[in-house]
């Protein structure tokens, strides 16, 4: 009874560790060069840490219950200082250079020949995207980032207020934001897909809900993505949409959010102007959908607790659905 009662909590175990070996946030499921090549020097590490192992608990094993002769042997100066000195020193060396090869410590920035680079500001608690592209528009977009596959892509990092750090496991290892600096990362997806990163600094607040995804498209559809997103916003397509917008001037949220191509021009929030077509709300927090955007207004700081918005109250429920549905029509 006993045995069987312990069957299922490690079965358990077994079935959590399998599951964090894949997925949108796996460092053991390496979609970018970067993200790879730390792969290939974990396994690395962890063979050569295994093996010291192995063969540290056999002489142990041997000291406590071998003979008299192989103790004599293992108590002699020559293996305290071979495999307690000189072992070590060697190995670890070898390490170190491996690594440095491996990661390519010291590699210039990707070639931006095609004019394309992006900039990513960590803000409390959400993330600023910001495209520059090779006519010198500047696009700007929130905690979702979209680049193309199968090239470089050059990704600048800054913070506009606390110590934040970005990380995508799938794709590179972290780097961290600080304000007043710009760190320079290269993503290069293998191919299309999508990855979840996460802040990996704490940052106060609900820094565990301040993460983002990044979507690797193929060139074309990336091309054609960005070009809608340097566009204005649409205008309201139905009588709910329309009083939507108005709601939206009149209450107080064109002061901090900008939606292109109206009177709302506020820069403290997320820019809105597409926001109905990005991956996820409250960076990455909720699914993108009306109803989304309507618990967020009304009861945003119950789901993400300390988030710099307040909530919203003074909708009645006819009103907050107007609103959600021109926020989720923004594409």
């Amino acid at each position: 009874m006993k045995r069987g009662f312990l069957q299922w909590p490690a079965a358990g175990a077994l079935l959590l560790l399998a599951s964090g070996c894949a997925g949108v946030q796996s460092a053991l499921d390496p979609a970018g060069a970067e993200a790879g090549r730390i792969h290939t020097l974990s396994w690395v590490l962890i063979l050569f840490c295994t093996a010291v192992f192995i063969i540290t608990a056999v002489i142990a094993a041997a000291a406590l219950f071998g003979s008299e002769r192989w103790r004599r042997r293992l108590s002699g100066e020559k293996l305290i200082i071979g495999a307690g000195l000189i072992f070590p020193a060697v190995t670890l060396t070898l390490l170190l250079a491996y690594g440095i090869i491996v990661l390519g410590m010291g590699g210039s920035p990707a070639d931006t020949q095609d004019g394309l680079r992006i900039s990513v500001v960590g803000e409390r608690w959400w993330w600023r995207v910001i495209y520059h592209d090779e006519n010198g528009r500047r696009i700007e977009s929130a905690n979702e980032l979209r680049i193309p596959a199968g090239r470089p892509v050059r990704i600048d990092l800054t913070s506009a207020d606390v110590i934040h750090s970005f990380w995508v496991p799938k794709l590179a290892g972290k780097l961290d934001m600080i304000p007043g600096r710009v760190n320079t990362l290269t993503l290069d997806v293998d191919k299309p897909g999508v990855s979840r990163g996460q802040c990996a600094e704490y940052c106060g607040g609900p820094h565990a809900l301040m993460s983002f995804f990044v979507i690797a498209m193929a060139d074309e559809d990336f091309a054609t993505w960005l070009a809608n997103e340097a566009k204005q916003a649409g205008e309201p397509t139905g009588n709910s949409e329309r009083r939507g917008r108005e709601l939206f001037m009149a209450s107080g949220c064109s002061a901090c959010h900008t939606v292109r191509g109206t009177a709302a021009n506020g820069t403290i929030g997320p820019d809105l102007t597409h926001v109905g077509s990005r991956h996820s709300l409250a960076a990455a927090t909720l699914p993108n959908d009306a109803e989304a955007f309507a618990r967020w207004i009304r009861d945003g700081q119950h789901i993400k607790p300390e988030n710099l918005m307040p909530a919203y109250r003074i909708f009645t429920d006819e009103e907050l659905a107007s609103l959600s549905s021109y926020l989720a029509q923004l594409r």
